[in-house]
């Protein structure tokens, strides 16, 4: 028997990309699909035959998760039409402007945060209402990203929403025990998806774009989808307040400097070495110079440290 048979999923913004692969995934699970969407009819159209070919019903709704007269109304519709759902996947998102924040209108950083933290409380909190008034039990999963964590240029409000969402899936998980609700969420890094197109489908910005993912690659959808389908199901009843990072190991190469590989710098120390941790000593009389993956010179002494990237 299918894991989800029976059962039914909100799935947002799954009209193309992650959002698509999870209805699709969900679907082939056993799980009736709320396709949610906002602009692209004709994707959220392809979400629902999708469900269908897999045996499954399809409820395809335009639907602005920002406005909190229209998720009430997105509600009662599935419970007339499907029930109450089991499922919510908060996937709707959108990216920043990519200006500094000093540089950011109020409009948009309220568009942002709106739709990618706002949306998903909205959703969050009729859901959780529908479930404990249906008894309780129930699947919430927040798709958030690396930069849940980790900061972005010109992204601040992006990082901000993401990152708020991620503390929101924790607080939710220590709040819905009782109720036998499960909170977790999924945090990609780079997918390849419609609206990382521009970034990777270019032979030369791919390859920088993957320069610093030890997979040496993007990740699919069904990548995220397949992790989505597990932690939507009965076999992760134990596993709440989570974030898994998908990311292809992204995240811990940032962590050191995204020089395609962990590279360390010590002042007062003689010794210097790339890709595992120097031996240190106390002092360093003498200058010592170091040549780094990054193609540059970095000179250092016991007071100072200097370099040029090539």
């Amino acid at each position: 028997m299918p894991r989800l048979d029976g059962k039914s999923a909100i799935v947002t913004g799954s009209d193309f990309g992650i959002g698509q692969a999870i209805a699709e995934n969900l679907a082939q699970e056993g799980a009736d699909i709320v396709v949610v969407f906002l602009k692209d009819q004709d994707g959220a159209d392809r979400t629902g035959h999708q469900v269908e070919a897999a045996g499954r019903r399809a409820l395809v709704s335009k639907t602005d998760v920002r406005q909190e007269a229209a998720i009430a109304a997105l509600f009662e519709r599935i419970r007339s039409e499907l029930g109450e759902p089991f499922i919510l996947v908060n996937n709707a998102g959108i990216g920043s402007s990519g200006k500094p924040i000093a540089e950011t209108t109020l409009e948009e950083w309220d568009d942002v945060v709106r739709t990618d933290l706002y949306g998903p409380f909205l959703c969050c909190r009729e859901f959780i209402k529908r479930r404990k008034a249906a008894g309780g039990n129930g699947k919430i999963i927040n798709i958030t990203s690396v930069h849940e964590a980790i900061p972005s240029p010109g992204n601040g409000a992006y990082g901000a929403a993401k990152g708020g969402l991620k503390a929101l899936g924790r607080s939710l998980a220590l709040e819905l025990p009782p109720d036998r609700i499960n909170v977790n969420n999924i945090a990609p890094g780079l997918i390849e998806t419609p609206l990382t197109e521009q970034k990777i489908s270019d032979p030369d910005k791919r390859r920088q774009a993957s320069s610093n993912i030890p997979w040496r690659r993007p990740g699919q959808p069904w990548e995220v989808a397949r992790l989505a389908a597990y932690l939507a199901s009965d076999d992760a009843d134990y596993v709440t307040g989570q974030s898994f990072t998908i990311d292809g190991g992204l995240e811990m190469n940032w962590g050191q400097g995204g020089l395609n590989g962990p590279t360390f710098l010590v002042c007062n120390s003689v010794s210097m070495s790339e890709g595992r941790p120097p031996s240190a000593t106390p002092s360093a009389p003498a200058p010592v110079q170091w040549t780094g993956r990054f193609a540059g010179t970095i000179s250092i002494s016991s007071r100072s440290v200097s370099g040029s990237a090539r």
